[in-house]
This record gives C-alpha cells, sequence and structure tokens, in this order.
C-alpha cells in the first residue's frame, strides 16, 4: 500500500502530484458527465455499471452510485487481495463521485450534449483517456474494475488484462441487454478505444521498460522491485570514468504498471538517484511470457 509520508506532506512534489491527480479526476468526470453518461454509454468500469444501475432504477444519481461501487470493491479488495491500494487510489474515487455531483446539481444534462452517438462517443474516450492517463502516471487509479481485475488474477488463472476483459465485458452486455444491440456495440467500442488511448498515453502498446538505477540507497530499491514488484533485477559493480571509483549499478525490467510504482518509489526513497528508462517492444521470459510463481 502506498504510504503517506506526513513530513513530506507540503514537499512541491506532492502538491504537484496532488493537483494532477485532481485534474486528472476533473477531466475523466467532464467525460462522464457531458459525453458518456447522458448517452448512456457504459463503456466498462464502475462508471459504466453506474450509469446501467442509474438508468434501471430511475432514483439513483451516477455519482451516489459510482461513490457506492467503489467502497464496495475498495472494501472487498482489502479482504481479497490485501493492502494494495494506495491513499491517492482512495481518494481519486471520492473525488470523482464528488466532481460528479457537482456537475449534476450545477449542470445538469437531460439530453445528451450532440444528437450524434458516435461524437459523444468518441470525444467522451477520448477526454476520459487524458484524465485517467494523468492519474495513472502519478501512480494513481481511480479504483472500479481495475480491483476486480486483480482478484481475478489472484485466484484464477486468468491475467489482470483478461480480468478486466472479462469484468468490462459482463458490463458492456448489460448496456447490450438495457438499451439495446446499438448501444452495447457502441459501449464495446468505447472500451477497445479506451484501452488504446490510455495505453498510448502512458508509453505505447504494451511496451516494456528496461531501468538503470545508480543509488545510495540501492539496496531498499532492490528490496522494494524484488518483494514489492515481485520482479528480478540485476546489480553489477562499474568504474566510473572521471572518478575511478567503483559504484554498484541496479538494472531491471517492469511493466508499465510496475514502472509508474518503481519510479514514485525511487524519488521517494533518494531524490538523488540517477535513473535513466528505455522503451523495450518485447521481453520473453518468466514473469512475462511464461507463468509467474507469485509466493
Amino acid at each position: 500500500m502506498e504510504s503517506v509520508n506526513f513530513k513530506n506532506m507540503f514537499s512541491l512534489y506532492n502538491i504537484k502530484k496532488f493537483i494532477i491527480v485532481n485534474i486528472g479526476v476533473l477531466i475523466l468526470s467532464i467525460a462522464l458527465h457531458f459525453f458518456l453518461v447522458p448517452s448512456n454509454l457504459a463503456v466498462g468500469g464502475a462508471a459504466g455499471l453506474a450509469i446501467l444501475l442509474a438508468s434501471v432504477f430511475k432514483f439513483l444519481s451516477v455519482s451516489g452510485t459510482l461513490l457506492f461501487i467503489n467502497i464496495f470493491l475498495i472494501v472487498l479488495g482489502f479482504f481479497t487481495i490485501g493492502k494494495e491500494f494506495g491513499a491517492y487510489t482512495i481518494y481519486a474515487s471520492v473525488a470523482l463521485s464528488a466532481f460528479l455531483r457537482i456537475f449534476e446539481v450545477f449542470t445538469p444534462m437531460k439530453v445528451p450534449f450532440t444528437d450524434d452517438v458516435f461524437l459523444n462517443l468518441v470525444f467522451g474516450i477520448f477526454i476520459q483517456g487524458i484524465g485517467v492517463g494523468l492519474v495513472l502516471n502519478k501512480g494513481a487509479s481511480t479504483g472500479g474494475t481495475d480491483i476486480v481485475a486483480k482478484i481475478v488474477e489472484k485466484y484464477t488463472r486468468f491475467s489482470f488484462g483478461n480480468g478486466l476483459v472479462i469484468s468490462d465485458g459482463i458490463i458492456t452486455l448489460g448496456a447490450c441487454l438495457i438499451y439495446g444491440p446499438k448501444l452495447g456495440m457502441y459501449a464495446l467500442m468505447g472500451v477497445i478505444m479506451n484501452s488504446l488511448i490510455i495505453d498510448k498515453m502512458l508509453a505505447g502498446f504494451d511496451s516494456k521498460y528496461n531501468i538503470t538505477i545508480i543509488s545510495e540507497k540501492l539496496e531498499d530499491i532492490n528490496q522494494f522491485i524484488l518483494v514489492d514488484l515481485f520482479r528480478g533485477s540485476t546489480i553489477y559493480v562499474a568504474e566510473g570514468g572521471y572518478s575511478h571509483k567503483t559504484k554498484k549499478i541496479l538494472t531491471t525490467i517492469v511493466d508499465r504498471k510496475d514502472y509508474i510504482l518503481l519510479r514514485e518509489f525511487v524519488k521517494r526513497a533518494d531524490s538523488n538517484a540517477f535513473m535513466y528508462i528505455s522503451h523495450i517492444t518485447e521481453v520473453e521470459g518468466r514473469g512475462f511470457t511464461y507463468e509467474q510463481k507469485k509466493k
């Protein structure tokens, strides 16, 4: 679980992170309220489920339903997969419902932004992807079906990505049953578009990262990679070309999600750490193409 360092809570880095997470959540709420919700485009995720439930039970609001769903999933996650939810993820889940509620009260949308469903879908997904990308890039998330996917990954043979496809697929199937096949197919298209846009923002299609780190806190960083990320690492000794002093250098390969977590940890552990990252398009081996046996 992401720890909260109260000593550095008001540092410039944490203030910037807090602002960017809020901007991302605000952008996401704009996409939902003005484009997706009034068009009945349940494009997967907890927000998609909230749209479906609010359509069936007219007395429910999307914001209130979304808040209940996220709280339920976070509590369920604590009991099934442990304390893997950072404070920012919990905050972003609550803030999203708060922003949506403000829009519902002050700018209610009785009809879609335009009468063209496809335009609402494209603009809604594009704006939503930007918002989610900003939040994910700061090591947080908005909860939702990510939690369901982690539970599926832990208790079945399906991967995290498979879990997302299953959960979002069930929601789009619900959209077909409630709104008809046309809006259901639009919702399915939205799920695919959303995934592609977020991946493109955060680093490309299924890219991996080769990370090299030089730090005085190398043992702490290595422990985080081995225990928290459950990834492998290599440490070797090199000599500086100018100083001729020997230093330990760590290198590891991680996926997009773990790269964000590792980057945040290194910044907290050693602000003077030297780190450079290169993109890798394909990795073969245990933990990536072979089954990874977790403890």
